[in-house]
C-alpha cells in the first residue's frame, strides 16, 4: 500500500496518469524498452551513466551515440522513452511519453536508490508493473495463488524506499524553483564495454 501511495502521490505532482515505481532509473528504462520491444535507437546521448549503454546492450539494441549534452533529461532518438533522471517538476508528463525517473545520489529526490516511469494508460501501469514485480498480478496478494506468470523482474520499490520517497516528495513540494542542476557526465562513447 505504501508503494502505491507513492505512485498515486507522484503521478499527481508530476500530472501522470499513471507511475509505477522501480528499484532504479536504469531498470525504469530497460523494461520501457522491452515494453515497446525497441531494437534500435537512432541515437542517445554519449553523456549519460555507464548503465544505461550497458542495459542496450544487454537487451541487444541496436543503437549509435550522439554527442547531445542535455539538461535534467533526453530522449532515445526514435523511441518514446526518456531518460529523465535529474529532472522532477509539477506537471513534467509528456503524453504518450514513457519517462523514467531517478531517485538516486544527487538526484531531486535523494533517497540514494530508486526509480520510477511515468505512463499514460492503464494497459501500459498494468503490464510495466507486473514487469517490475516478478511478473506478478497486484489482485493477487500472495503470489503462489497465481498460476500463469507473465516474463518479469524483481526491480520493484521496497516499500520503506517509498516510504521514505514519500517524505522527500512532500519536502520537494515545498520549493520555489525545480530547475534541474547541471551535471556532466563522463563520455561513454569513449569507454570499452566488452559484452
Amino acid at each position: 500500500m505504501i508503494v502505491e501511495t507513492f505512485e498515486k502521490n507522484l503521478a499527481k505532482f508530476t500530472g501522470s496518469p499513471y507511475v509505477v515505481a522501480t528499484d532504479c532509473c536504469t531498470h525504469a528504462i530497460e523494461m520501457c524498452m522491452r515494453y515497446d520491444k525497441i531494437k534500435k535507437i537512432k541515437s542517445t546521448t554519449c553523456f549519460t551513466y555507464i548503465s544505461v549503454p550497458m542495459v542496450l546492450i544487454k537487451l541487444g539494441i541496436d543503437f549509435d551515440y550522439n554527442k547531445d549534452r542535455w539538461i535534467g533529461e533526453y530522449n532515445f532518438k526514435g523511441t518514446r522513452i526518456w531518460d529523465s533522471a535529474r529532472l522532477l517538476h509539477p506537471k513534467m508528463y509528456r503524453k504518450g511519453q514513457l519517462q523514467c525517473l531517478s531517485f538516486g545520489n544527487g538526484k531531486p529526490l535523494d533517497n540514494k536508490r530508486g526509480g520510477a516511469i511515468l505512463c499514460g494508460t492503464q494497459k501500459e501501469y498494468l503490464a510495466l508493473k507486473k514487469m517490475s514485480y516478478d511478473g506478478r498480478d497486484p489482485k493477487h496478494t500472495k503470489w503462489a495463488d497465481q498460476k500463469t506468470f507473465s516474463l518479469g523482474f524483481h526491480y520493484n520499490m521496497p516499500y520503506e524506499h517509498a516510504k521514505r520517497c514519500n517524505t522527500l516528495l512532500e519536502k520537494y513540494k515545498r520549493k520555489n524553483s525545480y530547475l534541474p542542476k547541471i551535471f556532466e557526465y563522463t563520455d561513454c562513447s569513449a569507454i570499452k564495454i566488452k559484452g
